[in-house]
Formats: C-alpha cells, sequence, structure tokens
C-alpha cells in the first residue's frame, strides 16, 4: 500500500512493453489500456493517502505531502489521458511504446515527489526526464510537421546540460556537508554561511529544478519543444511535470531563516524575469502552443512568488497555484487536441469562429483562457490575488507592482484567443466533431477551475497543514 501508485505504473509500462511486441498493436486496446492505468493510478494514490513510511535508507519518504502530489498526479494523468485519447499526433504502430514512455514518465514523477536524498532525486528526474525525451520525436510525420526530431534534440540537450549543472552542483553540496540526504543538508544551509562554493552549490543544483518548472533563465527549451512535439505530449510536458518541479523545490526551500535573504533575492529575480520574458514574447505569438508555452514561463514566475515567504502559508498557495494551473492548461490543450483535425499545430486564427463550430469546446476555451488571464471567479484569479497577498505580507511591494503589471499584459493576449473563437468569422474552418467522453471531461475541467477559485480556502488550509510535515 505505501507504494502502490509506483507499482501500478510500473505494472501499465510492462503491459505497454507486452502490447508493443505485436507486429500489429490495436489502438484501442492501447487506448483502453491506457485509460484503465489512468485512473488505477489515480485511485492507489487516493487509497495509499494516509501512507506513512521511510523506504531505502531514508532516501525515500512516504508522508501527507508527497502523497499530495501523487493524488494530484494521478488525477491530471487520467484527465490528460481522456482528453487525449485520440492521439491524432501519433503513429499508431508506436502507440504502445508512446504509453509505455508515457507511464515511465509519471513513474519517474512519483518517485521524485518521495526523494529526500539527492542520489535518489537524481535517478527519478532522469527516470522523469529521458522517458519525456523520447517522445518529443514520436509525433506522426503525417501531421506535415518536420520539426519533431529538431524538437527532440534540441529537448534532450537542453536536457542533459540542465542535468549537468545540477549534478555539480550536487557534488559541492555533498563535498561542503559530507551528506546526501536533504535533511542533514538544510541544517548546514541554515547556519547562513554564504562562501562562494556554498553559492555556486545552491545555484547550480537549482538550476535542474528550475528546468523542469521552465522558470527564467532555464526556460529557452520551451517554445520549441511545444512547437515540435505532438499536442497531446505538448499538453503532458505543460501540466503534470511542474508538480514535480514544485514538490521538489518546497523541500529544497524549507531552509531556516538564517539561509533566507540569499534564496529570497534569487527567487524574487527569478520571478520577476520569468514574468516579463513570458509575458512579452507570448504578446507576439501566432502558434497557440507557443504562446501557452511563454504564459507557462510567467505563470511559473507567480509559483516562484509564493514560494519566496519561506513559510507554510506560502509553501501552500504555491501548491494551490501550480494545481490550478494545471487544470487551466488542461482545459486549453483539450480543446486544442480535439479542434486540431489531423494532429497538427493550430495558428490562433484556426480558432475563428468555434462558438459556431463546436460551441462545448469554445466555452471550455474560454473558461480556460479568462482563468489564465486571472479574471474572477476562476481559480486564476483567486490563486494570482492570494498569491500576491502574500507578498505583500511580506513585505514585497515592488514584486507584487511588477506582477500586477505583468497580469494586465497577459490578459491582452488570452483574450485575442477568446476574440476570436467568438466573434471571428468561421469561414473556411471546418465544423469540429468530438466525443461525448471529451465535452464531458472538459465540463469537469470547468467545474473544477470554478470551484477551486470559489472555494480557494479549504484547499489552501490543506495545502498548507501537509507542507508543515517538512518545516
Amino acid at each position: 500500500m505505501v507504494i502502490l501508485p509506483e507499482l501500478v505504473l510500473l505494472t501499465g509500462a510492462l503491459a505497454f512493453f507486452v502490447i508493443s511486441l505485436s507486429k500489429t498493436p490495436d489502438r484501442n486496446v492501447a487506448k483502453f489500456t491506457a485509460l484503465f492505468f489512468g485512473f488505477a493510478t489515480f485511485a492507489a494514490a487516493c487509497l495509499s493517502f494516509q501512507s506513512q513510511a521511510t523506504l531505502f535508507y531514508g532516501a525515500y519518504a512516504v508522508d501527507q505531502y508527497s502523497q499530495l502530489f501523487k493524488v494530484l498526479i494521478g488525477f491530471s494523468v487520467a484527465l490528460l489521458l481522456v482528453a487525449g485519447q485520440n492521439l491524432k499526433g501519433i503513429d499508431d504502430h508506436v502507440r504502445p511504446e508512446y504509453y509505455m514512455f508515457l507511464l515511465l514518465s509519471v513513474l519517474g514523477l512519483m518517485m521524485l515527489v518521495s526523494s529526500v536524498e539527492l542520489i535518489a532525486i537524481f535517478t527519478s528526474l532522469e527516470l522523469s526526464s529521458f522517458a519525456l525525451y523520447l517522445l518529443v520525436p514520436m509525433r506522426d510525420d503525417r501531421t506535415g510537421i518536420r520539426v519533431q526530431m529538431e524538437a527532440g534534440m534540441k529537448y534532450i540537450l537542453f536536457g542533459v546540460m540542465a542535468t549537468g549543472f545540477m549534478l555539480y552542483g550536487m557534488s559541492y553540496l555533498f563535498g561542503l556537508t559530507g551528506t546526501t540526504y536533504l535533511k542533514d543538508i538544510i541544517v548546514f544551509l541554515s547556519k547562513g554561511n554564504l562562501q562562494p562554493a556554498v553559492v555556486v552549490a545552491v545555484l547550480m543544483t537549482l538550476s535542474g529544478f528550475f528546468y523542469k518548472l521552465a522558470v527564467f533563465p532555464m526556460h529557452f527549451w520551451v517554445p520549441d519543444i511545444y512547437q515540435g512535439a505532438s499536442n497531446e505530449t505538448t499538453a503532458f510536458i505543460a501540466t503534470i511535470p511542474k508538480f514535480g518541479a514544485v514538490a521538489l523545490l518546497i523541500r529544497f526551500l524549507t531552509v531556516p531563516t538564517g539561509y533566507s535573504p540569499f534564496l529570497v533575492e534569487l527567487l524574487a529575480v527569478v520571478a520577476i524575469c520569468s514574468m516579463f520574458y513570458g509575458n512579452l514574447c507570448a504578446l507576439v505569438q501566432k502558434d497557440i502552443k507557443r504562446m501557452l508555452g511563454f504564459s507557462g514561463i510567467a505563470h511559473a514566475g507567480f509559483v516562484i512568488l509564493g514560494l519566496m515567504t519561506m513559510k507554510g502559508e506560502g509553501y501552500g498557495l504555491a501548491i494551490y497555484y501550480i494545481a490550478g494551473y494545471v487544470l487551466m492548461n488542461l482545459a486549453c490543450f483539450l480543446v486544442i487536441s480535439n479542434v486540431s483535425q489531423e494532429g497538427e499545430n493550430l495558428r490562433i486564427e484556426d480558432f475563428n469562429g468555434l462558438y459556431q463550430r463546436q460551441p462545448v469546446l469554445a466555452f471550455i476555451l474560454a473558461v480556460g483562457l479568462f482563468a489564465l488571464a486571472g479574471i474572477p471567479p476562476f481559480v486564476g484569479f483567486m490563486a494570482k490575488f492570494m498569491v500576491l497577498t502574500s507578498a505583500l505580507q511580506a513585505d514585497h511591494l515592488l514584486l507584487v507592482c511588477l506582477a500586477a503589471i505583468n497580469t494586465a499584459i497577459a490578459i491582452y493576449y488570452y483574450l485575442s484567443v477568446v476574440k476570436a473563437a467568438y466573434t471571428a468569422d468561421p469561414a473556411g474552418h471546418p465544423t469540429v466533431v468530438v466525443h461525448p467522453t471529451i465535452q464531458v471531461t472538459g465540463i469537469a475541467l470547468v467545474i473544477a477551475i470554478v470551484l477551486m477559485g470559489a472555494l480557494p480556502a479549504k484547499f489552501v488550509d490543506f495545502a498548507g497543514t501537509v507542507v508543515q510535515v517538512l518545516l
């Protein structure tokens, strides 16, 4: 029961390995097997939520903190598999392999949120990352897109570079502290010894975590990979790995006040640069996935604002923000995956008149984009409002003002897509037909986005309580 979600995912990956041995794999078998293991993962995470244990000589901690993230990951995976069940951008012959690597990547994320030792963190991160690297070039050539190989090469090269920085930083931490366990490293950092080797170690270690979250300056891979990968793969990259990055950052940043000033200054620079770079670049994008990629960089800056407080409440708000962000992005990518006829990339103009062509998808898209823009009563508004309030209470007035400016900038490009969907002429664009399960999933996402925005206190309080196990 302690590692039940991990065992379910491993079993699913092995099942797809067996299915892949067939010369003519059936697409329906692959689809329904993936849906089964997606919902089984979520159920297993819920069943094991109260489990507590320390495994592998203290390197793997199963507690309420890790189990909360596993529930969020399991829930998001189930929704993602339903929303992208058609896999329009993936050839039928490689679908079993696609799902196998997808589940292995999720397994790495599940392990990552429980890892409390540097070698365990590195192993989990690499399992998740390398399985994900293989998904990008698996895009079907029939979509007319020829950049997936370039995107795959860039993803793995940038990822290996970020991993090298992180591993070098970890080696410094081990050399300075004589241990690879986070709790002992945090005790060392709490003494506030700002010798150059410590600063270099922290910066280089955090660079690997920042790469996963896609914050400045480890953001450079985002637009090309989002554009080159299939719509379903991009939906995964843009959402679920963010949980692992936030969980890891919170574990690493639960540092007592002695070392906080240096980290706060570092996070402040990272947050503001991410917001301005992401939003200003998103303004000029015509490809919808590139736009969402740059907006994701900006949203990562808001997540960092929550972490800057160095308090349980701020960490809880960061979890709330990233959970809301994942739901909002899943809603948008559900629409993108199903409006795309053959798995091709979509430009903003491809959503022209979507309200007349498929009103349900147009409504789901509008809610997702309104929420990302921070318009009430959706979760995006409450998440931004609460994060900014927390930062203001921590005396970060300048950061709050700059973040508010970025919120205003973001409204323009999000609403430009809504404008195209509801006011533009649909001439030349085909009617969109989607399965009822897709529509039901989209409406469920809308309800979740509204409920999290209308009733944030319970989730934030619960997340804050769960984070207390680390403090």
